[in-house]
């Protein structure tokens, strides 16, 4: 969604490695309106340059306040203007000494679609991940600490997220 809402409203958006390390970098070069992971961690210019929950919670306070009422309703706004977005994330046992050609082959051998989308685009920056044309995505990366393989997916709806989940799953079986 916010892909969408930084093209509506005519604002670059930066997409980086995962990891806060990657969006500090950003947010020290400037012009940043706010810096954010898929773990929830927010932060913003200004302030330090890493994710706060503090100063996130006080945001969203003063939002409350501001727009006077819950944050379904506020969520309801955004899914009105921007569609629906459904989001999910599956960790699971994968040997460390695979993972490099596994990221190979995905990349050598992309899926033609993703649900029933055709591919649009495929970003290799850490780990590999697929998007389609529909705006639903697939990503697959490894932990940086553990044998672990992290399979992300968003789309319009839960059950296209778990779709999405088991084809990042048998991806890692070819």
């Amino acid at each position: 969604m916010v892909d969408k809402m930084c093209a509506a409203y005519g604002l670059p958006l930066v997409e980086t490695g995962v990891g806060f390390k990657y969006i500090c970098a950003e947010m020290l070069k400037g012009g940043v309106l706010l810096g954010a992971e898929e773990s929830g961690g927010i932060g913003f210019p200004g302030h330090i340059p890493e994710r706060d929950g503090i100063a996130a919670g006080l945001m969203l306070l003063e939002l409350l306040a501001t727009e006077r009422v819950p944050v379904n309703k506020l969520l309801a706004r955004l899914e009105k203007q921007f569609g629906p977005h459904r989001y999910g994330r599956i960790d699971t046992h994968y040997p460390l000494e695979k993972r490099a050609s596994l990221m190979e082959f995905l990349q050598k051998n992309p899926p033609a679609r993703l649900l029933r989308s055709p591919l649009a685009g495929m970003r290799t920056f850490d780990g590999v991940k697929f998007i389609a044309k529909d705006t639903s995505w697939l990503m697959l990366r490894g932990s940086g600490t553990e044998p672990i393989l992290r399979i992300y997916a968003e789309a319009k709806s839960d059950a296209n997220v778990q779709k999405l989940l088991r084809l990042g799953v048998a991806l890692t079986r070819l």
